[in-house]
């Protein structure tokens, strides 16, 4: 069995914002030699996401118009946890909606995707640098 981990880090400068990650992760898959096996990409920020979807332009603005219609960031006070000091209560179910991570099939040492499918990067409380987890396992 191989394995390997490694970390990707991410700074969005603004509040929101979605990265296509997939470039990043098949070049993980390459270096880990595994032909048959899973990738795991998990975010470790509970105010981050990683989803897979379509990389259209158009449907990563409908994600950000509905899930900041689903919890607006404004006013602040709407949410108990920002009674803490903080001001990402909107982040935390916004997180929650779009995921914690994705686990992926390798066939034939290549992530094995469905139609349009790729690796999202979801930020929704962004500003400072935060690290996603790949775990590649297999043979």
């Amino acid at each position: 069995m191989k394995s390997l981990t490694d970390y990707l880090t991410f700074h969005v400068p603004r509040r929101r914002g979605f990265i296509n990650i997939t470039p990043q992760v098949e070049s993980l898959v390459k270096r880990s030699a595994v032909r048959e096996g899973l990738c795991l990409v998990n975010a470790m920020h509970i105010t981050s996401s990683v989803f897979i979807n379509d990389a259209e332009p158009g449907l990563l603005n409908d994600f950000d118009q509905w899930l900041e219609q689903l919890a607006p960031h404004e006013p602040v006070s709407r949410y108990r946890h920002n009674r803490t000091g903080e001001d990402n209560g909107d982040a935390h179910l916004k997180r929650t909606v779009m995921g914690r991570e994705v686990v992926i099939a390798i066939t034939g040492g290549k992530l094995d995707f469905g139609p349009w499918e790729q690796i999202f990067y979801g930020e929704f409380d962004g500003q400072r640098p935060k690290r996603v987890l790949v775990k590649i396992i297999g043979a």
